[in-house]
């Protein structure tokens, strides 16, 4: 993998991630009145900044990916989405205050060992 290939993907997986971060910032600031219908509920949270933040941070992250898509074959390319299972706990743990724990720590080490695994083995 080259390394301009390899930032794209880093960078598409950092907005993807920083998306998701945005998301639960603003549902969880939202308030919504008992009984409000679930149209009522969804515009409400589609219209928060922070999820509109995050749709924009995803955007930018799909347009990454399909420059990186060109790059690279797709059967190396995709595992390392599971990248922003590892970007996404450490912007919860830091930025949200979400608990580390051990299990955690344990399948963050495993998916990081085997993205190294098919890495260095192509």
């Amino acid at each position: 993998m080259t390394p301009v290939a390899f930032t794209l993907i880093f960078c598409s997986v950092m907005f993807s991630a920083l998306g998701q971060t945005c998301f639960k910032t603003g549902v969880t600031r939202i308030v919504i009145a008992e009984g409000t219908g679930v149209l009522a509920r969804a515009l409400t949270m589609l219209t928060s900044p922070w999820v509109l933040l995050g749709l924009t941070c995803y955007a930018m992250g799909t347009v990454l990916w399909l420059f990186a898509l060109r790059r690279i074959d797709l059967s190396l390319a995709y595992p390392f989405v599971a990248m922003s299972f590892v970007v996404v706990t450490g912007m919860a743990v830091i930025v949200l205050g979400e608990p580390l724990t051990l299990p955690k720590i344990i399948g963050l080490t495993l998916i990081v060992s085997g993205l190294c695994v098919m890495t260095f083995g192509t």
